[in-house]
């Protein structure tokens, strides 16, 4: 609400006149300004409500056991992609290519290599 009033503001400050055509609410007069301030607070309340029912419906969901975010990989498929991707490494392929064969980013592997080297205690 206070963002289209400054904006309003800022404007009329500039001398740009606006004014609703549809609506008829013109900010240059108080009518037209106590229009704006209802119509603003409106569209406040509205989004208020809005959150709080997705914040409901999230709840609820939870509730009935449903899991948001990305679903949790499996260790042993990471195991499994690490060594064909440090395979295909040791027989001269660039990290992309090896990242790419088992479906990852050149990041992704890198980044698990480093989980699995920290795990054991290696430093990389």
């Amino acid at each position: 609400m206070i963002d289209v009033l400054n904006t309003v503001n800022l404007l009329r400050e500039r001398g740009v006149q606006v004014r609703s055509i549809s609506d008829g609410i013109d900010p240059a007069t108080s009518t037209g300004r106590l229009m704006l301030n209802m119509l603003a607070t409106l569209a406040e309340y509205e989004r208020e409500l809005i959150v709080e029912r997705v914040n409901a419906g999230i709840a609820a969901a939870r509730q009935n056991g449903t899991r948001f975010g990305r679903p949790l990989t499996d260790p042993l498929v990471i195991t499994d992609k690490l060594a064909i991707a440090q395979d295909a490494r040791a027989k001269g392929r660039t990290a992309e290519d090896a990242a790419r064969l088992v479906g990852w980013s050149r990041a992704t592997l890198y980044r698990h290599q480093q989980a699995l080297a920290a795990r054991e205690g290696i430093a990389m």
